[in-house]
């Protein structure tokens, strides 16, 4: 168990979801996913991050990837039915979220937006992202994921 409770442990803890703890090294800067999925000894198809891209109506979509993939910004378009999406401006993360870049979680944001999560995650037992602070993931079961933040599965990666 990490020591530190952020909020997306104390909203796991409340919903009664198990999940697993791990920190990692900051100070060396390695804060990118595929850095931290060596850090914390997990294969990178089983580390995901937590990007947020924005269609040209301004709505915010939150999109849960493996984080040695791209995110097929097509693909999210025809999901969503928006037209021209791009990620939202890191300037812009903590206002929308509550969260900053490398600490930015599905879980816990400060409103709820439609999320998607790479159909890769379906196939696994456990995956493991952001716990809402950089330094500390969580893993957990990927349909206790899908439950707790609604989201759906879906092809989001570039091949």
């Amino acid at each position: 168990m990490a020591a530190v409770k952020t909020n997306v442990i104390r909203i796991l803890d409340k919903e009664k979801i198990q999940y697993t703890c791990a920190s990692y090294e900051v100070k060396d800067g390695k804060i990118d996913g595929v850095a931290v999925a060596h850090k914390i000894g997990k294969p990178t198809e089983e580390v995901f991050k937590t990007l947020l891209v924005q269609g040209k109506s301004k709505t915010c979509y939150v999109c849960v990837i493996p984080v040695e993939k791209e995110l097929d910004m097509k693909k999210i378009s025809e999901l969503t039915g928006e037209k021209n999406i791009e990620m939202l401006p890191v300037n812009d993360l903590m206002k929308t979220t509550g969260y900053i870049r490398g600490g930015c979680s599905p879980i816990g944001m400060k409103k709820a937006f439609r999320t998607f999560i790479d159909e890769s995650a379906a196939n696994l037992e456990k995956m493991t992202f952001s716990a809402g602070k950089v330094g500390v993931q969580v893993e957990l079961k990927p349909e206790d994921l899908m439950n707790l933040v609604k989201a759906e599965y879906a092809a989001l990666t570039k091949a």
